[in-house]
């Protein structure tokens, strides 16, 4: 089942909640594009690649419910849709890529409606499609890079939770195990949220894929006793020099990673490269509530004290000399970043 649907008989989106993974699986259903937005902030849906999709179909939605009856009127309404989706995460590059590419797509001879309507829904739902095409891809060329008996650490959830389908870090750990290499997977747990224990996890489960969970400051552990031979992580936006924005946590599981020669890979489609950012220090980074830090229990007891206060950057930015490749849909890119990011890049937008 993909992450994020459109019912057509409905006209309505469906998302896969992963609020209540591992304990409940549950259909959200949206038929406003006000709930999407608030949908992308509270993390019912998570991950780069789908936060582009579910923004794409809040779009359709905002287009299909609306009552404007000029052409005019209609796109009037969908740039203010806009402007309320690109608020909802603002780390994600393929949010913005995502709106960007329905809005700029609609055709000059486009003056209906009805015609506008269809093709946002169709734009939409070809970015849906082309994702898992372009995740399977990439899991293809980053599993030549998997050897059997390989033990990785991963980080955060990078699956198909995390796209429309299939995955990017996630995806390509699940091709060489469908390959036939046997696999170990170190799940680090990804704090405060738990993505890695709660739902990398679920997913390895579902594959049949052997696991164990590890706390994120165990990494160093492994990969100084010599029990990893690779780290793959995703990345929400990764700018022109190859500096990488991902899940808190991956800038020192990739300082370790280095200082234990072990390479580290980052795995994105390229819509999540902005060649308009020339360094990382450029991304904006979330700020997400301190309640997610400080309502942590165990035994149901409150961890923090009463009064206390926390910071809670969602993303942290990964230097690119700590990265060994940047695995993508069109090949992995080495270094010079700066230079061999364009090229990838580029191929994706000839005709």
């Amino acid at each position: 089942m993909r992450t994020v649907f459109w019912d057509y008989n409905s006209n309505q989106l469906n998302m896969i909640d992963q609020r209540l993974l591992p304990s409940t699986f549950e259909i959200a259903v949206f038929d406003d594009y006000h709930n999407v937005a608030k949908a992308i902030t509270d993390m019912v849906v998570r991950g780069a690649p789908a936060i582009g999709a579910a923004a794409a179909f809040g779009l359709a939605l905002a287009a299909i419910k609306s009552k404007a009856t000029s052409f005019e009127e209609l796109r009037r309404e969908l740039n203010t849709a806009a402007d309320l989706l690109l608020q909802s995460r603002p780390t994600a590059i393929n949010l913005h890529w995502a709106i960007h590419r329905v809005l700029s797509h609609i055709p000059g001879s486009c003056n209906d409606v009805d015609e506008l309507r269809q093709f946002i829904l169709n734009e939409a739902q070809a970015i849906a499609d082309e994702d898992i095409e372009i995740n399977k891809r990439m899991a293809k060329n980053g599993a030549q890079l998997i050897q059997d008996g390989d033990t990785i650490i991963h980080h955060c959830n990078t699956g198909a939770l995390a796209t429309v389908d299939w995955g990017t870090a996630l995806g390509v750990i699940r091709m060489a195990h469908d390959q036939g290499k046997h696999i170990h997977v170190l799940v680090d747990e990804t704090r405060p949220r738990l993505q890695g224990a709660r739902l990398t996890a679920w997913e390895l489960s579902q594959y049949k894929i052997p696991y164990d969970i590890i706390t994120d400051n165990a990494a160093g552990y492994f990969l100084h006793s010599g029990q990893v031979q690779k780290v793959l992580f995703g990345a929400d936006r990764v700018a022109s020099n190859g500096d990488v924005a991902n899940k808190i946590g991956t800038y020192m599981l990739a300082l370790a990673a280095f200082d234990n020669n072990v390479p580290a890979f980052s795995v994105v489609p390229t819509s999540t490269i902005d060649l308009s950012l020339n360094t990382g220090n450029l991304i904006p980074i979330e700020e997400r509530p301190q309640a997610e830090v400080l309502d942590i229990t165990i035994a149901e007891r409150k961890v923090s004290p009463e009064g206390a206060t926390a910071k809670n950057p969602a993303f942290d930015i990964t230097p690119n000399r700590l990265i060994t490749g940047i695995i993508t849909e069109n090949g992995i890119v080495y270094p010079p970043y700066d230079e061999n990011l364009q090229k990838v890049v580029i191929t994706t937008t000839k005709p």
